[in-house]
């Protein structure tokens, strides 16, 4: 574990209470209070070090470590808890994973795993649900609880990385929320990722639906980790219906953001594109979104994320056909920008951002 950040973590602490009064989680222990913690259990401070291999290094569970006795452990877990709770635990027919998980005080997120022929991915959440308000989002739907805490956003990857024997490459922050909405909380997370656990922080997407200021702040980090912004439309009376946002920060003041983004960390923008039919994928809208990404002066130009629509209950939009997302796809790639069409994961348990909540929701 970094010095750096243990030393970040360890000034949230407070010297006067009790371990428990300031340990909100597994993933945010320090070096110093677990030394403190094992001295006072009459242990050598050597167990600090193999607990960090096991459960950083090695990104297993603190039930599985073979270094420290089953004693040792049960005291341990007494003392210090997971921040997440399973609540429901899903594989898809295409072995997508997927996590509702239940917080400390009753609220909800998902994590979603992704495991491909060459790569294994999570999508994580950054809050419990969130205000942007999106209409097609199930997420935005229904509405905002609160931020999560870096504890709670990193322990998402390690209890994904639990379930699969391969070693998890990717993370995505795509999952509920809006990522930066909550900037510090998500850059301590990216940085214990990345010092902590070993991901490069290449391997790192941080989405946003453009909240500018969030993205100004992304300026400062020390980290490259790759911009990913949710557009959705290229005309801004559009958009607005789509991404309510985007009447206090339009596409224009959108696409500055995350040009001086792209500048300073010397990575590529990925533009997100949920294609929604006779909505954002006529011709029109196809050489309109060709011409802005055409003439963004980001590093390394653009990459489009083109994903049909996840529908979800109280928005009436569905998916375009295969034709209709391929031809706007050829569109906009004959104005310069590379483009994928992403093939939706886990539809047959509603893997798409806040689906399981919803569904979960209505059910109780």
């Amino acid at each position: 574990m970094s010095e750096s950040r243990a030393v970040k973590l360890s000034s949230r602490s407070r010297k006067d209470k009790d371990i428990k009064s300031f340990q909100t989680s597994i993933y945010e222990i320090t070096p110093e209070v677990l030394i403190d913690w094992l001295e006072k259990k009459g242990e050598k401070p050597y167990r600090a070090k193999q607990f960090f291999q096991h459960v950083y290094q090695q990104r297993q569970p603190v039930e599985e470590m073979t270094t420290w006795s089953q004693t040792l452990i049960a005291k341990f877990l007494t003392d210090f808890e997971y921040a997440l709770e399973e609540s429901k635990y899903q594989i898809s027919k295409d072995k997508t994973h997927k996590w509702l998980f239940k917080l400390r005080d009753g609220k909800f997120i998902e994590t979603v795993l992704m495991i491909y022929k060459d790569r294994a991915t999570v999508c994580i959440s950054s809050q419990a649900g969130c205000a942007m308000g999106c209409t097609f989002c199930a997420t935005g739907q229904a509405g905002f609880d609160r931020h999560l805490t870096s504890a709670e956003i990193v322990e998402q990857v390690a209890r994904a990385q639990h379930k699969t024997d391969i070693r998890i490459s990717n993370v995505v922050f795509m999952g509920m929320g809006e990522p930066l909405a909550n900037a510090d909380e998500v850059r301590n997370a990216c940085e214990a990722l990345t010092s902590d656990f070993g991901f490069s922080a290449r391997h790192i997407v941080v989405s946003t639906v453009g909240f500018v200021p969030g993205m100004k702040a992304m300026r400062n980090w020390d980290l490259p980790v790759t911009l990913a912004v949710s557009l959705h439309a290229p005309f801004d009376d559009m958009r607005a219906k789509l991404v309510p946002i985007n009447t206090r920060y339009p596409i224009a003041a959108v696409l500055k953001a995350a040009s001086e983004v792209s500048h300073v960390h010397g990575r590529r923008v990925t533009f997100e594109y949920a294609a929604i039919d006779n909505t954002n994928t006529t011709f029109d809208c196809a050489h309109e979104f060709g011409k802005l990404l055409r003439d963004f002066n980001g590093a390394g130009g653009a990459h489009v994320n083109l994903i049909p629509l996840n529908q979800t209950t109280n928005f009436d939009g569905k998916a375009p056909s295969a034709d209709e997302i391929n031809r706007f796809a050829d569109i906009v790639r004959s104005y310069g920008p590379t483009v994928t069409v992403r093939r939706n994961r886990g539809t047959d348990i509603d893997a798409a951002c806040g689906q399981l909540r919803e569904r979960e929701a209505l059910a109780n």
